[in-house]
């Protein structure tokens, strides 16, 4: 597998070949051009957002996450209102304000 670099040092090259054989650069930039609308659409496809519903799904997946990271929020805010407590409790208890506690 090459990287995205590797790759695009690849098309360059093969467009400077093209160039060098006689195409001109806007035929060239087409294909190109072309050739990477091909692998993304093969990419959609195979990672199944191909069809209408994978708008929707897409949309109702960032809803999820969102509502899992405000969920995830919240516990930590919770815990540490918490922990907030516990703490001021045991320094009262410590500091001989344990009758107040009661």
């Amino acid at each position: 597998m090459t990287s995205s670099s590797g790759t695009g040092n690849v098309l360059a090259q093969l467009i400077a070949q093209g160039a060098a054989a006689g195409a001109d650069m806007a035929t060239l930039r087409a294909i190109a051009e072309e050739a990477g609308e091909l692998g993304a659409t093969r990419a959609i496809t195979r990672l199944g957002l191909s069809d209408d519903a994978a708008s929707r799904d897409l949309a109702e997946l960032r809803e999820l996450l969102t509502a899992w990271r405000d969920a995830k929020r919240s516990a930590w805010k919770a815990f540490a209102g918490w922990a907030a407590a516990l703490f001021l409790a045991l320094m009262a208890v410590k500091l001989g304000f344990g009758e107040w506690v009661n």
